[in-house]
């Protein structure tokens, strides 16, 4: 079976001194290597963790979160990396599960959305929103996804490198399953439950990054991947 220590997790920690040294906390213990991709004028969650071992801290060189998973992403040399945020709300627990998935997958994805799932993070504009982009997606891509929007995803480090991820923003959360799709990619999805954000506030902006994940998932029918 795979070892955790195969594993990395990438965490894009903007503005989280809050909460980061608290989800670090609960996921210390599982051997797994940690990358944190900060900003360097984030002075406060920089201190934050300045006593924590065994981190490997990197600095954004641009701005964003799709850039800071990117960032993450180039520079992991595990066979294995997970996206996971630093404000607690996705829970550490599905990662052996995902871990012994992605021996026979290429990605895994969690959902909010299947049975024995939820979120206790979620509001109605939010819900409403994911349910239509998730809508789209399957429509135009023939994803057969239940949760588009949530960036929970493990997978193969060579094949995450491969998708040659390019949107800086939020639109990350869709280029990933869409260019998983075109490329071939053997995926899976498993029902997960997102808790709420152990403090801090969102950096989503529902209507107006809503919006650009709309431009982005309609861009990929114009675009050679």
């Amino acid at each position: 079976m795979t070892n955790l220590r195969e594993l990395t997790l990438i965490i894009p920690a903007k503005y989280e001194a809050e909460t980061l040294p608290i989800f670090l906390n609960e996921v210390e213990k599982l051997n797994v290597n940690i990358t944190i991709i900060l900003q360097e004028n984030d002075i406060e969650t920089i201190d934050s963790i300045k006593n924590v071992k065994n981190l490997n801290v990197q600095y954004q060189k641009k701005n964003g979160y799709g850039a800071a998973i990117i960032e993450g992403i180039e520079n992991c040399v595990t066979k294995y990396c997970c996206i996971i945020n630093a404000d607690g709300s996705m829970d550490p627990k599905y990662l052996t599960e995902m871990l012994k998935l992605c021996e026979s997958n290429d990605l895994i994805f969690c959902s909010r959305y299947e049975k024995n799932a939820g979120s206790d993070d979620d509001t109605i504009v939010t819900l409403v929103g994911n349910k239509i982009f998730t809508f789209l997606g399957n429509i135009l891509y023939n994803l057969n996804m239940s949760d588009i929007l949530f960036t929970y995803i493990l997978g193969k480090t060579k094949y995450f490198k491969n998708l040659n991820l390019s949107y800086l923003d939020f639109r990350l959360c869709v280029e990933i399953p869409i260019k998983a799709k075109k490329k071939g990619y053997k995926y899976t999805s498993i029902p997960s439950f997102e808790r709420s954000r152990i403090g801090g506030f969102k950096k989503v902006n529902a209507l107006k990054d809503g919006f650009l994940i709309l431009i982005g998932l309609i861009s990929f029918l114009f675009k050679k991947i």
